[in-house]
């Protein structure tokens, strides 16, 4: 949301950071400079930091080393850009938390005093040592003594690593027109940003039930002039790199070619339809999702006094689906007051396992049971019996009495969840994408990058990564276009640095690195004239699984080439 409301004012007080120019340290003899971070007491608490940094001036190459009770904080950083100029350093090494959040700050650090970023290096000795370790202070310190020895082999043999920019294609493709997908679409499209929206049915919505908000939605998608609709349409062919993908899309009118920057899944899921409890053979028996249409459509063909049941959990949390789907509770609740509405002497009994209508929804349970809902839990190893005829019945047992009750029913309603949408798998092969055992699409990490994916410029949003409620969708939906944005806001992107790549002196197009990269970065080239496989800096997540598995050992990965690796593993056994 915010993105969307600074749209106007974008880049209009944007300072370009201006580095000073690198030095060239070719043949200059390594100057570590070594600096243990306190952490707070998320270290210092366990491990005894000055003991470390008394270990760390005895290091081979070490020119200088101290402790800092906040390595990343303004007034270190300082510290360390005068130290760096005063002692001539020329490699980094920062003892203290995780690189995932904190490796970008000290590398731009280095740069700002001329040093190549990846002449830098971190040991983790808080998630690896202090944290796991913390019953053992002695032990601690000991692991992250051995932890900064590693460091220092390891970095006296960093060398220099060249990066370069790309355009990038200021737009974007979102995959599905379901309430999520068009929340995204809109969000950046409110940004200024054109967006190519794909929807495999006919109309947009997906599972959003019919009415104003749908309606509203739809509305303001069909009338924005930088979101183009793809409706009855499929991607058939994803290829390219963060900042420069394409895509064809095969459509009513023929196939259309598009280029983009960042791509958004938001494939939705479906409702799951069932075989058990006279689904499909007795018309009395409805999905949630049925009646809450028929509710939607007006008031549906009941008696004044009708007798309904509502089963929950049907088809989920088993085997065959562990996983609860969250809005089911939610819907029955609400379908169940607005029966109770309609029809006040109506009986409406719901049959639980558990009842999970988490956060504010827990006010519409609450009104339920006033309005006279009647809530029975039943076990998964006893579940409620139907049987059909000229009557509906339902048998279950009452727990607290443990007596068997019998109802005839005018409506049966069943929660049955939500299944992963049927195209997740082919969206997963073209994109190179993961899906989880259940079939939905997997983030990248689910606290520091849960709309991510591990393939760069590609994000998910909705149910395509897992059932949750329609407004939780949406809010993700803007989540996603927020990430997509920090992309689309650059005109340039850099790559390059911590990426693989060939020697095509020892390659011999066995194509294994193709087969092992999870990210479709390794691709035959012939402007090698040999037809040898060459690395795609742009797509490479430097994770190394090609140099691993490469049998001709042609592929080596930047910033962990195997002299380096070699030379950490030396120093932690130099003093066995």
């Amino acid at each position: 949301m915010a993105m969307e409301l600074l749209a106007p004012a974008r880049g209009t007080m944007v300072a370009e950071k201006v580095y000073p120019p690198e030095h060239d340290l070719t043949d200059a003899v390594p100057r570590i400079g070594v600096f243990i971070c306190h952490c707070g007491i998320n270290i210092a608490s366990v491990v005894d930091v000055e003991k470390v940094v008394e270990a760390a001036k005895d290091m081979p190459y070490v020119a200088y080393a101290e402790n800092a009770v906040y390595a990343c904080a303004d007034n270190t950083q300082d510290r360390i850009k005068e130290l760096i100029k005063e002692h001539n350093l020329n490699r980094l090494i920062v003892a203290s938390c995780t690189p995932r959040t904190h490796e970008g700050l000290f590398r731009d650090t280095a740069r700002e005093c001329g040093l190549n970023p990846f002449l830098v290096d971190m040991a983790n000795i808080r998630d690896q040592c202090s944290w796991v370790h913390s019953n053992n202070p002695d032990a601690a310190t000991e692991k992250a003594i051995d932890l900064v020895r590693m460091a220092t082999g390891r970095s006296a043999r960093l060398t220099a690593l060249m990066t370069e920019e790309l355009p990038v294609v200021q737009s974007a493709l979102v995959i599905g027109g379901g309430p999520s997908g068009m929340t995204a679409a809109l969000s950046l499209a409110h940004m200024g940003y054109p967006v190519h929206l794909v929807e495999n049915q006919s109309s947009f919505g997906g599972r959003l039930t019919d009415g104003p908000a749908k309606d509203r939605l739809i509305t303001a998608v069909d009338n924005h002039p930088l979101i183009t609709s793809y409706l009855s349409s499929r991607v058939t062919a994803l290829k390219g790199h963060v900042g420069n993908f394409s895509a064809e899309i095969d459509t009513p009118e023929g196939t259309s070619s598009i280029t983009f920057g960042a791509l958004i899944i938001a494939t939705g899921g479906l409702e799951h339809k069932p075989s058990e409890y006279c689904y499909g053979s007795d018309p009395r028996v409805f999905t949630q999702h049925e009646l809450e249409m028929k509710l939607a459509g007006g008031t549906p063909d009941l008696p004044d006094m009708p007798t309904i049941a509502m089963i929950q959990c049907v088809g989920s949390r088993n085997e065959e689906r562990p996983f609860c789907s969250r809005s089911c509770c939610t819907q029955a609740v609400k379908n169940a007051i607005r029966i109770k509405e309609l029809r006040p002497k109506a009986n409406v009994v719901v049959l639980y396992r558990d009842m999970r209508t988490y956060g504010s929804n827990e006010v519409f349970y609450q009104k339920a049971r006033e309005m006279g809902v009647i809530f029975v839990q039943y076990r998964p190893e006893l579940p409620p019996k139907v049987t059909s005829s000229a009557k509906l019945r339902i048998q279950f047992t009452e727990p607290e009495l443990s007596t068997p009750v019998n109802l005839d029913l005018d409506m049966l309603v069943l929660s049955t969840g939500t299944s992963p949408a049927v195209d997740n798998q082919i969206i997963s092969d073209l994109a190179k994408i993961p899906l989880n055992a259940d079939g939905f699409f997997l983030e990248a990490h689910l606290k520091l990058r849960p709309v991510d994916f591990a393939s760069e410029g590609i994000f998910l949003c909705g149910s395509a990564h897992s059932p949750k409620m329609t407004v939780e969708n949406m809010q993700q939906g803007r989540a996603a276009a927020g990430r997509a944005s920090t992309i689309l806001s650059k005109k340039t992107m850099v790559v390059g640095g911590q990426v693989s790549k060939v020697d095509v002196r020892k390659c011999v197009s066995c194509l294994t690195c193709m087969k092992v990269c999870p990210y479709g970065a390794p691709e035959v080239s012939p402007i090698n004239g040999k037809n040898r496989v060459e690395i795609q800096a742009a797509k490479c997540m430097g994770c190394g699984s090609c140099a691993a598995a490469c049998p001709a050992k042609a592929i080596q990965l930047g910033h962990f080439m195997d002299q380096q690796v070699s030379a950490a593993i030396d120093a932690l056994l130099a003093e066995v």
